[in-house]
C-alpha cells in the first residue's frame, strides 16, 4: 500500500477539563475525527479544533456518537432508531457551522465509541446513522469496521463506505475490537504500536489478542487522542510508515 490515512478523535475537551493534545497530533494525522457535542466537545472546543485543524492542512470529519457526556459516549443506548438519526444529523450539523466559520468543512463521519460498537452489527442502529448522514450530505463517506453492518447498508445507500483499523486497540480473532473492559485491550507501547500498524499496511494483516493472524483491508487506520502517550505513538506511526515508503494521506 503506496498511501494510508491516520485518523485521531480530537476535540474532546468539555469547558474547563482538557483530554489530549490535538495540536500536537496534527503534525501525524491526516484526518481528523472531532466531537461534535453528544460523548465530548463545546462549540469553543470545536471551533478552536476546527480552526486548528484548517492551520495544520488536517481533513476534518464528524464525530457522531450517543448523547452521552456522563459515559464519554462509550456506553451502548438503547435509543429509537428516529431519535438517533435526529441526533446524528444534528451533530453533523452543528460541526458544519463551526467549521465553516473555522476556513474548513466536514468531509466525512465517523461514529464514536459505544455507538461505532454498536452498529457493527446492530441493523436498526446502523440504518438510522447510514439514513441521517445520507439525508445531510451523501458525499459524506463513513467509517466503520470491515464487514459491519454499517458499511455494508452505507454501500447500499450509494455511500462510500470507509474501512478502518485501529492502532492501538487489539483485536479478536473474529476482527471485531477487543473489550475496553478486557485487560489487553487498548495497546500503549509506541514500538509495539507502530509495528502493529505496519504490518496492517505493508501486509494487510493483524495479529489478534490470541496470536492468530487475520487479514485486514483498511483506508485509515485510527490513533486515539485521548490514550495516555498518544502523541508518542502517533509519532511512532509516522515514522514507521514513512521509513517503510507508505505515505501518509487522507482517504478524500
Amino acid at each position: 500500500m503506496a498511501t494510508i490515512d491516520l485518523n485521531s478523535d480530537v476535540g474532546e475537551s468539555f469547558g474547563r477539563w482538557t483530554l489530549g493534545d490535538d495540536a500536537a497530533m496534527f503534525e501525524s494525522v491526516s484526518s481528523a475525527n472531532v466531537a461534535c457535542g453528544f460523548h465530548a466537545g463545546d462549540p469553543s472546543v470545536i471551533r478552536a479544533t476546527s480552526e486548528k485543524a484548517a492551520k495544520a492542512g488536517v481533513v476534518i470529519g464528524a464525530h457522531v456518537g450517543y448523547r452521552d457526556l456522563a459515559g464519554f459516549g462509550r456506553r451502548f443506548l438503547d435509543i429509537d432508531p428516529n431519535e438517533l438519526a435526529d441526533d446524528v444529523v444534528y451533530q453533523i450539523g452543528a460541526l458544519q457551522a463551526l467549521a465553516a466559520v473555522s476556513g474548513t468543512r466536514v468531509q466525512y463521519v465517523k461514529p464514536h465509541g459505544g455507538l461505532y460498537n454498536a452498529i457493527v452489527k446492530h441493523t436498526a442502529q446502523a440504518k438510522a446513522v447510514v439514513e441521517a448522514v445520507k439525508s445531510v450530505d451523501p458525499n459524506l463517506p463513513i467509517l466503520g469496521l470491515p464487514g459491519s453492518e454499517v458499511l455494508r447498508l452505507a454501500e447500499e445507500a450509494g455511500l462510500r463506505a470507509v474501512s478502518e483499523a485501529f492502532a492501538d486497540r487489539a483485536y479478536n480473532p473474529d476482527g471485531t475490537l477487543v473489550s475496553r473492559s478486557q485487560p489487553g485491550a487498548v495497546l500503549h507501547d509506541p514500538a509495539d504500536v507502530a509495528q502493529h500498524v505496519l504490518r496492517m499496511a505493508t501486509e494487510g494483516t493483524v495479529k489478534a489478542i490470541d496470536g492468530s493472524t487475520f487479514t485486514i483491508r483498511a483506508e485509515s487506520i485510527c490513533v486515539h487522542g485521548d490514550s495516555p502517550g498518544a502523541v508518542a505513538m502517533a509519532t511512532a506511526v509516522k515514522s514507521a510508515l514513512t521509513d517503510a515508503g507508505v505515505t501518509i494521506g487522507s482517504f478524500i
